[in-house]
């Protein structure tokens, strides 16, 4: 698959699969830096980069909503 068909093709899928698409690029982009700042040797995450990830992952597609819940909502305050 060329560079072209690439395009058409992620331009075909619907947003949140693009943003799934660009999430796994930058994942692999990361994963090659990190691999060739120690000489090809693979470079464990640390827990806060990873934490990271796993953070963006899970709220990915909910940038753009609303927060819909209230003080009231809440089962304990901290005082």
């Amino acid at each position: 698959m060329g560079y072209a068909e690439l395009i058409e093709t992620l331009q075909n899928l619907p947003q949140d699969k693009r943003a799934e698409v660009f999430d796994f690029v930058e994942f692999l982009a990361a994963r090659s830096k990190m691999a060739r700042s120690t000489q090809h040797e693979p470079e464990e995450w640390t827990d806060g980069e990873f934490a990271q990830f796993a953070m963006r992952q899970a709220l990915r597609g909910m940038e753009n909503e609303d927060v819909s819940y209230t003080r009231d909502d809440l089962k304990e305050r901290w005082q």
